[in-house]
């Protein structure tokens, strides 16, 4: 019963982050999912992360997502992607254009699509999961075959599975958003725990139902400890933070002077400024290794219930190769993962981040997160 409670736990937040705009919102069906042309659906690149420990358990009927079906030319593919379709639809069509595999995408966030498999067992449809989150990669791990050392090889061994069944595909770096009006990098902490002081009372804003803060937090408790991530959020509640729907509202609103600074991923920065290149904000990244800079990975793994196992390889390599890292560079202003792939020279190199020492696959414990953030009143 306490699996169960975990998995509806998270489905329940999965509803309520899509309710808010804070993470990728899947469109909902009544019954089976529908194929259809890809086509562009507004979503947030702040994906939901997914959930502890967990096996295939019947009782759980999440919500079904959408579906979307490139037209076959060699083979074919059935992806559970947890990454946004305006994020990653046009990457999957180019590994169509350059395998001939076609590929049935079922989007919709990453908890969904991780309780979707589970639920499914040894019937799903899935050949690979496409997570936004190694919370949610994690989760899955035991549902995962062993990938092949020459993929996992390409990356560094901070971005893949300790255990070899699942591998990063591209790179985000937790940061806090500051407006450059009002603050220089001189005034800003070395510590993200440091935001607690009275210095930043009411001056800080967060998003506490989207699922990169949550696997932020996750990370919090798994490398400092119970006690300290409650003291940390409590500490940020008594500083009156501001909340936010999502990661892309709390850069506008940095920007836009009605908070100071803001905790999100590194490349919201980026997609404001697309659109606004003077925009008043910039990011920083805490130092020494601090958790604030912690990088998580969007990343894959392959079903051991996989129909199509070796399309589903290749979907794995493509993600590391020349065009899809480029691609994670240049579209989404992500990390690459792979060595040789030029970032986005406006973005801090990956080589200069000093990240916290943590394995990426003890960041599973959803459920412990959730009951946290609710026992001090972040979330409902």
């Amino acid at each position: 019963m306490k699996l169960v409670r975990s998995l509806m736990l998270l489905l329940c937040l999965s509803m309520v982050i899509a309710a808010c705009g804070g993470a990728a919102t899947p469109t909902a069906v009544p019954a089976a999912p529908t194929t259809a042309a890809a086509t562009s659906t507004t979503a947030s690149a702040a994906e939901a992360t997914a959930t502890v420990e967990v096996t295939a358990v019947a009782e759980v009927s999440p919500t079904v997502p959408t579906t979307t079906t490139t037209e076959p030319a060699g083979g074919s593919l059935v992806v559970y992607s947890g990454r946004s379709e305006s994020l990653v639809a046009p990457l999957l069509e180019l590994f169509t254009k350059e395998t001939g595999i076609a590929v049935e995408v079922r989007y919709g966030d990453t908890a969904e699509m991780a309780a979707q498999i589970l639920e499914e067992g040894e019937n799903s449809p899935a050949d690979v999961f496409f997570g936004q989150d190694a919370g949610a990669l994690g989760a899955l791990s035991d549902r995962f075959v062993q990938l092949d050392s020459s993929l996992l090889s390409l990356v560094d061994p901070r971005f893949a599975s300790s255990e070899g069944k699942w591998v990063g595909a591209s790179g985000r770096a937790r940061v806090l958003v500051y407006n450059t009006d009002v603050l220089t990098s001189t005034d800003l902490p070395a510590s993200i725990l440091d935001l607690t002081k009275p210095e930043w009372k009411g001056r800080l804003a967060w998003a506490p139902t989207n699922g990169s803060l949550q696997a932020f937090v996750t990370a919090l408790r798994v490398s400092q400890g119970e006690d300290v991530a409650k003291q940390w959020l409590e500490g940020l509640i008594a500083n009156e933070i501001k909340v936010y729907e999502s990661n892309s509202a709390i850069v506008k609103a940095v920007a836009n002077g009605e908070v100071d600074a803001g905790l999100v991923n590194h490349y919201y920065l980026f997609a404001l400024k697309k659109d606004q290149p003077d925009a008043k904000a910039a990011n920083h990244y805490f130092s020494n290794g601090d958790i604030g800079s912690l990088v998580n990975v969007a990343g894959v793994g392959i079903l051991q219930t996989a129909k199509n196992p070796e399309a589903a390889q290749a979907f794995a390599s493509f993600l590391l190769s020349e065009t899809a890292q480029n691609y994670f560079t240049e579209k989404t202003n992500e990390y690459p993962l792979v060595a040789g792939i030029t970032t986005n020279p406006a973005i801090k190199p990956l080589s200069e981040i000093t990240t916290p020492e943590i394995d990426l696959s003890n960041l599973k414990d959803l459920q412990g997160t959730l009951e946290l953030l609710q026992d001090v009143g972040a979330i409902q």
